[in-house]
């Protein structure tokens, strides 16, 4: 039986419906040599997948009054680059998958040339998107979310947090370099999405702070759920293929803790990630919501 649906899952719904139309909008389906990039950066922006980064750009610029347009604009361009560092983590040099979000990974539908560049692009068009006039009225906004969003996304972010994923297939690694790889490679897209609300909306540096201590507490939280998942997921429900981590010889907060303490470490960030909210009021309900969705999402 489907059970009713809560307040949560159906504005995570609304996220993904919006944010989607959004991208299909920014997607066009032009003709010419180049309509082969713009097929596989559809491919891989509109294949579904949670939008739980989306969610929670829209959630947080809630708590400042921030418009839906401007909100769900930075909300894309933070999607464009999730999925981008999707298509390249699926790469052969990388992680070589073969299943993305229930179907076949961009470079095994089309090639390995045209994920590179499909990816290359979908991170370039997050900025083109950010730097528009429709995301905010003042320009400092607009350069803070560049600023912002390149460190999270970069050699100091996103980008550093898998070279030292890459780095440690096989090597001996402890909790602190576990929780520092993690903190980078999904922690910090996920930090600004948090925080984007706070800069769209001008808000407090104490506001922005909570946003993002709540975020790096979420963060783990939600690395440690993914590793559980590798272990104890079904790759038809996962939506792509699990146990590689162990396969591949790679540390994680699974293999380091075991799969008990692994999960009781999970609940008790998210946990400390809702007290972090405590000097918002009901208007941050369903972040309170989504601390507790990371640990129990089946996919």
């Amino acid at each position: 039986m489907i059970g009713t649906p809560t307040p949560f899952n159906t504005a995570l719904t609304d996220t993904q419906t919006a944010v989607e139309a959004m991208l299909d909008a920014y997607l066009p389906h032009p003709d010419g040599p180049e309509a082969v990039l713009f097929q596989a950066m559809r491919y891989a922006a509109l294949a579904g997948g949670k939008r739980f980064r989306p969610f929670l750009v829209c959630e947080s610029a809630r708590l400042f009054g921030v418009n839906t347009r401007s909100a769900l604009r930075v909300a894309a361009a933070v999607e464009c680059v999730h999925t981008y560092s999707l298509v390249h983590d699926d790469l052969p040099c990388m992680d070589n998958d073969d299943l993305r979000r229930g179907q076949l990974t961009v470079h095994r539908k089309f090639d390995e040339a045209t994920a590179v560049l499909a990816g290359d692009a979908l991170l370039t068009l997050a900025f083109d998107i950010i730097a528009g006039l429709e995301t905010h009225e003042l320009a400092e906004v607009r350069i803070e979310l560049v600023r912002c969003l390149a460190a999270a996304a970069g050699a100091h972010g996103m980008v550093g947090g898998q070279m030292i994923d890459l780095a440690s297939e096989g090597a001996s690694i402890d909790m602190g370099g576990i929780t520092r790889l993690q903190q980078l490679k999904t922690g910090a897209l996920i930090a600004f999405s948090c925080e984007a609300g706070a800069i769209l909306g001008r808000g407090p540096q104490d506001r922005r702070h909570a946003l993002h201590a709540y975020a790096h507490d979420m963060g783990l939280a939600f690395q440690i759920a993914d590793d559980l998942l590798d272990v104890e997921g079904e790759a038809a429900i996962v939506g792509k293929a699990t146990g590689k981590d162990a396969k591949a010889g790679k540390a994680t907060f699974v293999s380091i803790l075991g799969v008990d303490r692994a999960r009781d470490q999970a609940r008790m960030l998210s946990n400390q990630a809702i007290q972090h909210l405590d000097l918002f009021d009901e208007k941050a309900d369903l972040l309170r919501e989504a601390a507790r969705f990371v640990i129990t999402r089946p996919n």
